[in-house]
């Protein structure tokens, strides 16, 4: 799960991260007060930030400037509903509807931090960058020796020797070293504590001043532990999610949106990967990743197929089902009421194997319906492939 901006700032500050004052605001009037309150605070000026669920906000027009409340008021007028598009939202763009109205800092040096798991070595990993303000992607490719790496002991934590490390490797003065240390043991506290799979400080800055700021922050959660967070799980803006992989959130069912024309209906990932491999290897484009799951009912089937269906690129459907703990004519019994309930006239092929595949597939005969039932997934995927193009 993805949080905004204001949101991530608002965790780490409770970890002792400085960040710099802001409010966010979601109309004119909240952005001139909230711009009235810093230069009132005492601050030269005040950046107003677009808020949403993607980078490069400032290329596309997202990030700028004031240097009073009204000009501050008049750029979130000009912002709010605009839709901002970044070479991470795509050519569709995303509506902006909340804002972010912060003071500017007197900056001196750009820098990157960013913890993750790197599930080679099974540790948390701190990387650390003097390139800030750039795509970290970027700059892995151009210069991967500007990438600094710290592995973390999951039983030890970040341990102050690491931290200081981190911080004489990117440069800082002396007397920003015991405050860095500070910085980055709480950002590591934070991604500990929330159970994040990544926390992103690009830029982290040192200001001329000396002091130091996280000026922007990007925090993702582990969606599988957000039991355990119901402070965090309020924060989720539906908003900024893709319409149908919430629906699909609603039923437990695993549903990311591509940009094919092959509907994909498989239950477990490992073989939903698979499946979109051989699509494209028969030279076609899987629309989707649709993993229902090894447990799901025909139910959730159901609701798996008008999902699927709701994308108006998809052109064939192909459903791949390995029976085990779904035995196979629970599916057909889902799949058969989805394509009556949605009166469905895409081609479907379904290539189907394990428990109760016999009786799934008499199941799918006796329903009249103009099913095609393929023998091995080479034979599922050409088929389709061939269905789509048609």
């Amino acid at each position: 799960m993805k949080i905004h901006e204001y949101q991530a700032k608002g965790i780490l500050k409770k970890y002792g991260v400085d960040v710099p004052r802001g409010e966010m605001a979601t109309s004119r009037e909240e952005a001139e007060a909230a711009a009235k309150n810093l230069f009132a605070a005492g601050a030269s000026g005040v950046v107003v930030k677009a808020q949403i669920h993607a980078g490069g906000r400032g290329k596309g027009g997202g990030v700028k400037i004031a240097k009073s409340m009204n000009e501050a008021g008049e750029i979130a007028a000009k912002m709010l509903g605009m839709k901002l598009v970044t070479h991470q939202t795509g050519p569709e763009g995303r509506i902006v509807r909340r804002l972010l109205i912060e003071e500017t800092l007197h900056i001196e040096k750009e820098l990157y931090l960013g913890i993750l798991v790197d599930r080679a070595e099974a540790k948390p990993v701190f990387m650390a960058s003097a390139a800030g303000g750039m795509e970290i992607e970027q700059v892995a490719a151009e210069n991967p020796n500007a990438i600094l790496k710290q592995h973390i002991d999951p039983g030890m934590g970040l341990e102050p020797f690491q931290a200081r490390k981190i911080a004489f490797q990117l440069g800082l003065k002396p007397q920003q070293i015991n405050p860095a240390v500070q910085f980055l043991t709480g950002l590591y506290r934070a991604f500990l504590d929330t159970d994040a799979s990544l926390v992103e400080i690009n830029p982290f800055i040192a200001c001329t001043d000396g002091r130091l700021f996280a000026l922007d922050a990007k925090i993702n959660f582990d969606d599988n532990a957000l039991f355990r967070h119901s402070d965090i799980r309020e924060l989720r803006d539906i908003t900024e999610e893709d319409p149908l992989e919430v629906e699909a959130s609603k039923y437990s069912l695993n549903y990311i949106k591509l940009d094919g024309n092959v509907g994909c209906m498989v239950n477990g990932a490992g073989l939903a990967m698979a499946t979109m491999d051989i699509i494209k290897y028969a030279g076609g484009m899987p629309a989707d990743f649709l993993d229902v799951g090894g447990g799901a009912n025909a139910e959730q089937v159901t609701h798996a197929f008008e999902i699927l269906l709701s994308d108006k690129n998809v052109k064939a459907v192909l459903i791949n089902i390995f029976g085990g703990i779904l035995r196979v004519d629970t599916l057909a019994t889902g799949v058969v009421a989805a394509a009556k309930k949605t009166n469905i006239q895409l081609p479907i092929v379904l290539r189907l194997e394990g428990t109760n595949v016999e009786a799934g597939r008499e199941i799918l005969k006796q329903s009249e319906l103009n099913f095609t039932v393929a023998e091995t997934m080479k034979d599922a995927a050409e088929k389709v492939v061939a269905a789509a193009r048609a």
